[in-house]
């Protein structure tokens, strides 16, 4: 779900000072992305949207969450928007979120 290399490969681009900084304004952006997504019953964003929590979470290596909204960007982006579980997506994310945060916590 998680791919640690690639966190420990931002971990050392950054540095272990300032991870905890990129990692709190990450979970930051892509809750504030989750809830409007978990609420929003309108579509019209949800390609950028995708987009967005892609790329935000490859970069973090949510590789699991980040595939996932790699294929609903390109559903939606095909008109397909009805096609996209949200629901997966965010429980994906909250899957993700907690391995995530137990691991580094446990260090």
């Amino acid at each position: 779900m998680i791919n640690w290399e690639r966190v420990k490969e931002l971990e050392n681009d950054i540095g272990p000072d300032d991870i905890d900084d990129v990692v709190e304004l990450f979970l930051s952006e892509v809750d504030n992305v989750i809830e409007g997504l978990s609420n929003d019953s309108s579509q019209n964003t949800l390609e950028q949207d995708m987009h967005f929590l892609k790329g935000s979470a490859l970069n973090l290596g949510f590789d699991v969450f980040g595939e996932m909204c790699s294929s609903a960007e390109k559903q939606a982006a095909a008109g397909n928007e009805c096609d996209v579980s949200v629901p997966q997506i965010v429980a994906s994310y909250e899957s993700s979120k907690s391995e995530f945060l137990d691991q580094r916590q446990a260090g």
